[in-house]
């Protein structure tokens, strides 16, 4: 099941981009600088993403609730391919694109907007959209929300390349 915010959140946030200025710079993209320094930045985020919730967040988490549960009908992606692919066009659709968009692309940018794009308003933003976004994986229980509340900062820190380079849009 797909989670409902999503859609929403990158409707509204395709909607912002079109009414600023037409492009994905008012959703803080921009051409990289280096790309060697991005994928860099990008192994760092995903070894720390991993770190930190297998050997810290799923730990803790374990001591007061269940793991987080799997997404409904992913045991029947196992030998089939056509659902497979399914899956992974509904994943890098809406998980991988939409909550780029939703979260880091719109909510962020629109949350830093509120306190004059100060770095200050950007870390705010930062913390205020994380825990929006674990809310937002609450289908998968009280773990997956840490879990992947404690992601969002990583990801925007990724993302941002430690803030004050953002495009002003």
């Amino acid at each position: 099941m797909l989670p409902n915010e999503v859609p929403i959140l990158t409707v509204l946030g395709l909607a912002s981009m079109l009414l600023r200025n037409g492009s994905f710079a008012a959703l803080g993209f921009r051409r990289a600088d280096s790309w060697t320094r991005i994928l860099l930045i990008a192994i760092a985020a995903a070894a720390l993403r991993i770190v930190l919730g297998d050997f810290v967040i799923d730990p803790l988490t374990a001591l007061a609730w269940p793991p987080a549960a799997a997404p409904e009908g992913v045991e029947s992606i196992a030998g089939d391919a056509g659902t497979a692919l399914m899956y992974l066009g509904i994943v890098w659709s809406f998980a991988a694109f939409g909550e780029e968009i939703s979260y880091r692309g719109y909510l962020m940018n629109r949350a830093a907007d509120v306190g004059g794009r100060t770095t200050l308003a950007w870390w705010i933003a930062v913390v205020a959209v994380s825990i929006l976004f674990g809310y937002g994986h609450y289908y998968k229980g009280p773990s997956d929300i840490i879990d992947s509340g404690v992601a969002g900062p990583i990801e925007a820190g990724a993302g941002l390349r430690i803030i004050p380079r953002r495009v002003t849009a």
